[in-house]
């Protein structure tokens, strides 16, 4: 029977294997069964939210469906040659499919859209009739749809790119790839792995539920691979002081001598600052550390409800002053260099400007990494910042006290919806996969609320109303505005930046009052862009002379230089950081030391 069994592979042999699979069949039915169970549990968990925060309102559906019929009525022939030339292509592409198949043969896949999608890599989008089919069906609709509304008249220009914004993200929900039952990755690694693949998925879906209080939100990196201060954001420094709004990390020196011009960076409170120091080869704190600069790093507070009255005047007056005023008092200079990045760098403009009102002479120099100071130009988050949103946003502060980190990367992540949400999902919920073991994609996961007076000001004053660079904003008993900020300026953006677009932040750098003025246009966008270290050699940089006219024209005469535009920061820095004197260490004067780097205030709560 044995040898029945190793020669011809006889019945007998397919028993054991088929109780194995059986067994294992009824194995993950009963995970499934379970996991179910876990996952209407948490879906159940899921908190109030505005409706108005999942989607535009009403208005603007009325006002896209009025001028739809308007357009139909006024020219029926251009509608009906739309949807005819659509259905002409549909049923042409079926009818091909169908030919070919009667005569033995697979549709040949013509070139399109998807061609060079990697969603669409397998070779079964192009080698079997059903996926062929599929494809191209899917590419012949999202053409479709785009050309309609391209063709929408009738719309104002923020209405027609908010449909367009709109209609981009119905064309990505409903993309093949999407869905198990037309996805041939998925489908071959459920066969693969006995539907092992599926149960995974779903252990995946359910956790992300779980972990995100019954929201929805995609986990894009390993959260177990990282820990902050083990192996991110290590670099040796200590806590010196410490308040309601940030803690103040001074880095231990690594050079015999430093500049005398201490330097402190005021990074993001969106984010936590470690996206700075990530690991040793890429880390910006590192080094500037070892160009001999005694550097100091605000680590925010991430705040809760009780933060809620919490403005940019708190920002201002127990950030960026308390920290400046530190600073001076421990390295016993009176003035520093500061760096302020994206809207960290928008309120170091305010805070310049209220200085400057002051008589307040503390800043030598400011840096501002792709930072907006003119929001004459929405850009990309037109669609988010419109009154329906805005005021939904308002409501949700008003019932929580704080914008909550969900919605902020929310709000990111549909700006990229194909790579951060849809992309993810996928390979996690229908492929079974881990997420990677990714240190920038676990910093993007590590969010931070807001608080609700803050967030309402920025979106409403600066934002919409575009004070800073207009009118002014009324703060602390001031009216500030770009013509006040007249310190020395380098401003770094970043080519590709889809948060603060470069041209805006040309325009931006181009009303403040400094005489003197600097702009470097890195490759690359908002995070890659700016963590470039010139070891990579990867993304280069372009300069010009001057900072004035139109950044379109600031850029066609402009010099393109290779590598990592650190080293020519340095040197522009270096040229007002003063002397070299002996190197500072954390705890000099008898200075408390509060904790060791990178503090308590970044480990604490966990992005939803």
């Amino acid at each position: 029977m044995s040898q029945r069994s190793e020669d011809d592979g006889g019945a007998e042999s397919a028993t054991p294997d088929g109780g194995e699979a059986l067994e294992r069949l009824n194995a993950n039915l009963a995970k499934v069964d379970a996991l179910s169970k876990r996952l209407v549990a948490a879906m159940g968990k899921r908190p109030p939210a505005d409706q108005g925060l999942s989607g535009p309102s009403q208005d603007l559906y009325l006002k896209a469906g009025a001028a739809y019929w308007s357009d139909a009525i006024a020219n029926p022939g251009k509608l009906l040659e739309r949807q005819a030339s659509y259905w002409g292509q549909a049923m042409s592409q079926y009818m091909e499919m169908q030919e070919a198949l009667a005569q033995g043969q697979l549709p040949v896949a013509e070139e399109d859209e998807l061609a060079s999608d990697p969603r669409f890599s397998n070779p079964l989008w192009r080698t079997h009739p059903y996926f062929s089919f599929v494809r191209h069906q899917y590419a012949l609709g999202s053409e479709a749809i785009r050309k309609a509304v391209e063709e929408l008249e009738g719309l104002e220009g923020r209405d027609k790119q908010r449909v367009e914004f709109f209609a981009s993200q119905v064309i990505e929900l409903f993309s093949p790839t999407n869905y198990f039952a037309t996805n041939p990755d998925a489908l071959e690694k459920a066969v693969e792995t006995e539907g092992e693949s599926l149960v995974q998925g779903l252990e995946n879906l359910v956790r992300d539920f779980e972990t995100h209080g019954g929201e929805l939100l995609p986990t894009l990196a390993d959260p177990d691979a990282f820990e902050v201060g083990k192996n991110i954001g290590t670099t040796e420094g200590s806590v010196v002081f410490r308040n309601r709004m940030l803690e103040l990390i001074q880095y231990a020196p690594t050079t015999e001598k430093v500049h005398k011009t201490p330097l402190i960076i005021f990074p993001p409170w969106i984010n936590k600052f470690y996206v700075l120091d990530l690991k040793e080869k890429n880390s910006l704190i590192k080094w500037i550390v070892d160009q001999g600069y005694t550097l100091f790093v605000v680590s925010w507070k991430n705040p809760d409800e009780s933060y809620a009255d919490c403005g940019l005047e708190d920002y201002i007056e127990d950030g960026y002053l308390a920290a400046i005023e530190e600073v001076k008092e421990i390295t016993g200079e009176k003035q520093v260099n500061a760096v302020g990045y994206c809207i960290a760098g928008t309120t170091l403009n305010l805070t310049m400007a209220l200085m400057k009102k002051r008589g307040d002479k503390s800043i030598k120099s400011a840096t501002l990494f792709t930072t907006l100071t003119d929001f004459s130009v929405q850009g990309e988050f037109t669609p988010f910042l419109q009154d329906d949103f805005v005021d939904a946003i308002e409501r949700q502060v008003e019932q929580d006290g704080v914008l909550d980190s969900y919605f902020m990367s929310r709000t990111f992540s549909f700006l990229r919806s194909k790579d951060l949400i849809y992309g993810p999902a996928v390979r996690s919920y229908m492929m079974g996969e881990a997420p990677p073991a990714f240190d920038l994609l676990f910093w993007n996961g590590d969010g931070t609320n807001l608080p609700g007076k803050m967030a309402t000001q920025y979106l409403r004053g600066l934002c919409q109303g575009d004070r800073l660079a207009g009118g002014g904003v009324d703060l602390l008993g001031e009216t500030l505005s770009l013509k006040d900020v007249t310190v020395p300026i380098c401003a770094i953006a970043c080519e590709t930046d889809h948060i603060a677009p470069w041209v805006d932040s040309f325009r931006g750098v181009t009303k403040m009052a400094s005489k003197d003025k600097t702009f470097i246009l890195s490759e690359s966008g908002h995070i890659a862009g700016i963590v470039n270290p010139p070891s990579k050699k990867k993304y280069g940089h372009y300069t010009n002379d001057g900072v004035s006219g139109e950044a379109a024209d600031w850029l066609a005469s402009a010099t393109f230089n290779e590598g990592s535009w650190w080293p020519r920061w340095e040197k522009w820095l270096t040229k007002r950081s003063g002397t070299k004197v002996s190197a500072r260490k954390p705890g000099d004067g008898g200075r408390e030391i509060l904790a060791p780097a990178p503090g308590d205030y970044v480990k604490e709560g966990k992005s939803i």
